[in-house]
């Protein structure tokens, strides 16, 4: 536990870092929004370019492994949505965007420390396969589903096109898929350039914790608590459950098992607010959920490392 509480504080302090400035008016609520901006368009896209961009392809993606998780992400989506919407009485558009908070689990900021930590790292490579195509089948699963009811009553006949220009103006997807370009084309990136991305890498994670601090302190949850909770419930039991049950009908080896566990048994992960943000919906729901998601994030991981052999 004190090893778990070791991994995730650090998360905290820096969230804090950011709330407590915006409490003390040391930054405005555009500065938060500049500072969002930064990490969303440009600080992360690199994170992800480099890691797709340097990840080792040549190894097996298993598919039952990727069928279970991906199967229990889809669930958790579809129940915190249709949750939001039925149980909250959440408009469509609101109820998307809490939806993805059930969909998109911390794979990188929680599930692979935390993965390490208690298996090894030896025990990552189901991680990374998960991991590879995270962002881009989350975003295209929420983008298509906000797309399609933004467009209700409108007719249909374009939804591709809005499905296709909203993802490749996504700096996320972008970034990804020039990750996974210069992987396959076996281009060499000058090292100039690399060094460069690299510097916007180190400030990726601190600076969207800081700002999603800030972004705390204004979306405080006032009135939302129940709805904030049922979403963290669905992120951290439901996804986990489903493929517990699904990988043990397809029989997951053991390593596998433990990482797609682990993986989906995380909070909702900082994109769950940078796709609200995008969007302009359920702002204070996502990044709530993302907060208490983490802290109660400790216990899930306890219980399922207590569990998995």
């Amino acid at each position: 536990m004190s090893d778990l509480i070791s991994i995730i504080l650090p998360v905290f302090i820096v969230l804090g870092f950011g709330y407590v400035a915006r409490w003390q008016d040391l930054y405005t609520d555009a500065h938060v929004e500049g500072l969002m901006k930064f990490a969303q368009s440009f600080a992360i896209p690199a994170l992800l370019f480099t890691a797709i961009s340097t990840l080792d392809l040549t190894q097996e993606f298993d598919i039952p492994l990727l069928i279970s998780f991906y199967v229990g992400a889809l669930a958790g989506f579809a129940v915190a949505m249709l949750g939001a919407r039925y149980l909250f009485a959440r408009s469509w558009e609101d109820s998307t965007a809490i939806g993805f908070c059930g969909l998109f689990s911390n794979s990188l900021l929680l599930g692979l420390p935390i993965t390490e930590r208690a298996y090894g790292a030896d025990a990552l490579a189901a991680n990374y396969a998960i991991i590879a195509i995270h962002a881009p089948f989350c975003y295209l699963v929420g983008i298509t589903v906000m797309e399609t009811v933004r467009a209700r009553g409108t007719g249909l006949e374009h939804l591709p096109g809005k499905v296709a220009n909203a993802m490749f103006h996504n700096a996320l997807i972008i970034g990804i898929g020039l990750g996974f370009a210069v992987n396959i084309s076996g281009i060499t990136v000058p090292r100039v350039l690399t060094e460069a991305v690299d510097l916007m890498v180190r400030a990726a994670l601190p600076a969207a914790l800081f700002g999603l601090g800030g972004v705390l302190y204004r979306y405080r949850p006032e009135g939302d608590m129940r709805t904030i909770l049922f979403t963290v419930g669905v992120s951290l039991l439901i996804h986990p459950v489903i493929v517990f049950l699904l990988g043990t009908q397809l029989s997951l080896d053991t390593s596998a098992m433990r990482s797609a566990i682990m993986t989906s048994a995380m909070a909702p992960g900082i994109n769950a607010y940078l796709f609200a943000n995008m969007y302009g919906r359920a702002q204070r729901v996502a990044a709530s959920s993302v907060l208490i998601g983490t802290a109660l994030s400790i216990v899930s991981a306890a219980f399922w490392i207590s569990v998995l052999p």
